[in-house]
């Protein structure tokens, strides 16, 4: 696990749906832990994986960087989206302390391809009278 108080140590928090995801990315080979197990073994599906490193292979620094990320809540593509978030940030956290020229900024990039709006669509709660937040019981005029 990375040190807050590294010196190569970039955090990022993301949140989607339910799940909330705390990245840290570290100086590394691009290995990427999710809850201390290897991404490919934590979700069970290979587009999870690859949604979640989009932010990463956008800014080519899927070699650079080892991603530690701890997520709870939700399911698999709540979490997926919440670590996305949370490397983006973490991105543009290591991005600030680099004395990159603008032009070079992974920040243009990345909000192109919409990844740092956090998506805050959630489930709509139950409404009473209601089966569920807006389907409505079945009409019978007799």
């Amino acid at each position: 696990m990375a040190k807050k108080n590294d010196k190569n140590v970039y955090y990022g928090t993301g949140k989607r749906k339910t799940s909330v995801a705390r990245v840290h990315l570290v100086s590394g080979t691009g290995k990427v832990t999710v809850n201390g197990k290897d991404v490919r073994e934590y979700f069970p599906y290979e587009t999870l994986v690859m949604d979640l490193m989009q932010p990463l292979v956008l800014t080519n620094t899927q070699e650079i960087f080892d991603v530690v990320a701890d997520v709870h809540g939700g399911g698999f593509s709540g979490q997926t989206g919440a670590i996305r978030l949370g490397i983006t940030r973490a991105l543009l956290e290591y991005d600030k302390t680099t004395d990159s020229a603008s032009e070079n900024s992974f920040r243009k990039p990345l909000k192109a391809a919409g990844f740092i709006t956090r998506d805050a669509r959630k489930k709509e709660r139950k409404k009473p009278g209601l089966k569920k937040a807006r389907r409505a019981p079945q009409f019978s005029k007799r």
